[in-house]
C-alpha cells in the first residue's frame, strides 16, 4: 500500500476537510482528492461520506484510520528517539498537567532546566481533561492520580492535601475563624464544587460550602484563587504545594483538610530511552526533593 496515499487519507481523516488537509500537507484540493480516489480505487471501496459540511468516514474509512493513527504514533515514537542525541538535549517535548499545578509550581521552576538544557523546546499543555499518552497526545504528563492508561512508565512524585489559607492582609483586618462554623463571617475564595478538578478537593469545597459562609468567590483555577486571596479578599482553599512558593500565607482552620492527593509523573513506555524525557524526569524530581526539604524545615 503506497504510504502517500495514506499519509494523505490520515491528514484528510483528522481534518474531515479536503481543504485543511491540503493546507496542512502543502498540496491543493484538487491534487489531496485525486489521491484519495485512488487509495479508494486501490483497495475497491469508499473510505468517506461526502457531504456539504465536511467529510465522514465510512466503517471501512474508520478501520484504515486507526490502523494509520497507531503508525503515525509508531513513527512519532521512533522519530524522537532517532533526535535524541547520546550527548545532547534538544527538540520539543510536549508536557501535560493541570492549570494549576503548571501554573502555581512548574512553570516558576522551569528556568534550572533551560539553563542546563537550552536547546529544548517545552511545549506546555496546561488542562484538566487527561490526554491520551500512547496515542502521543502528549510526551509526559504530571497529573493528580495515578494513570490508568496500559503501556506507561509511571513515578510518584508527591502527596498534596487541599488547605485553607489567608493573607496577613486579611487576617489583621477580618481576624480568622476558630471553627468552621465561623467561616460565616468570612469570604470563602474556591472553585465550584462541580468544576474540573481533583475529587478531594470538590469535596473539601463542598464541605465548606455547607457551612453557608458569609460570602464566596468562585474562580474555575488555583491561580485565580491564589491572586484574590494574595489581595486581602478572603479565605482561599488552595494545594499545599504553594506554601514553598508563598511563604507568607497563613493557614487558617489547621484540622480542615482533604485527604491526600497522589502527584504522578507519567509517560509512554515507547519513549523510555528518550534523553528529553529522562532530563526533565530528572529535573522535577530534583525539584521535587527541594520542594519537601522547603516544606519540612
Amino acid at each position: 500500500m503506497d504510504w502517500d496515499k495514506l499519509r494523505i487519507f490520515h491528514a484528510v481523516a483528522d481534518a474531515g476537510s479536503l481543504t485543511h488537509a491540503g493546507e496542512t500537507l502543502h498540496l491543493s484540493q484538487s491534487a489531496v482528492s485525486r489521491q484519495i480516489r485512488a487509495l479508494e480505487e486501490s483497495l475497491d471501496t469508499t473510505l468517506f461520506h461526502r457531504h456539504a459540511r465536511g467529510l465522514i468516514l465510512t466503517e471501512q474509512g474508520e478501520l484504515l484510520f486507526e490502523a494509520t493513527k497507531a503508525m503515525v504514533k509508531r513513527l512519532e515514537a521512533a522519530a524522537a528517539r532517532i533526535r535524541d542525541s547520546a550527548d545532547e538535549v534538544f527538540g520539543e517535548l510536549r508536557v501535560t498537567t493541570t492549570t494549576g499545578f503548571g501554573t502555581l509550581w512548574l512553570v516558576p521552576r522551569l528556568a534550572s532546566l533551560y539553563r542546563a538544557y537550552p536547546d529544548l523546546r517545552i511545549n506546555l499543555m496546561l488542562e484538566e481533561r487527561v490526554l491520551d499518552l500512547p496515542m502521543r497526545e502528549a510526551d509526559v504528563a504530571i497529573r493528580m492520580k495515578e494513570p490508568s492508561q496500559a503501556d506507561l512508565i509511571r513515578k510518584r512524585l508527591m502527596n498534596i492535601r487541599m488547605r485553607l489559607y489567608a493573607s496577613p492582609g486579611y487576617v489583621a483586618a477580618k481576624g480568622v475563624p476558630d471553627t468552621i462554623a465561623d467561616l460565616r463571617g468570612h469570604r470563602l475564595i474556591c472553585q465550584q464544587a462541580g468544576a474540573a478538578q481533583v475529587s478531594a478537593g470538590a469535596q473539601l469545597v463542598a464541605r465548606l460550602m455547607a457551612e453557608q459562609p458569609g460570602s464566596v468567590l468562585h474562580v474555575n483555577n488555583y491561580f485565580g484563587v491564589l491572586q484574590g486571596v494574595l489581595n486581602d479578599l478572603g479565605i482561599g482553599a488552595l494545594p499545599d504545594y504553594l506554601t514553598a512558593d508563598f511563604p507568607e500565607l497563613v493557614r487558617v482552620l489547621p484540622e480542615v483538610e482533604s485527604v491526600e492527593v497522589p502527584v504522578f509523573l507519567a509517560y509512554p513506555e515507547e519513549l523510555r530511552h528518550s534523553r528529553r524525557v529522562a532530563v526533565f524526569r530528572d529535573f522535577v524530581t530534583d525539584e521535587v526533593m527541594a520542594f519537601r526539604k522547603v516544606a519540612r524545615d
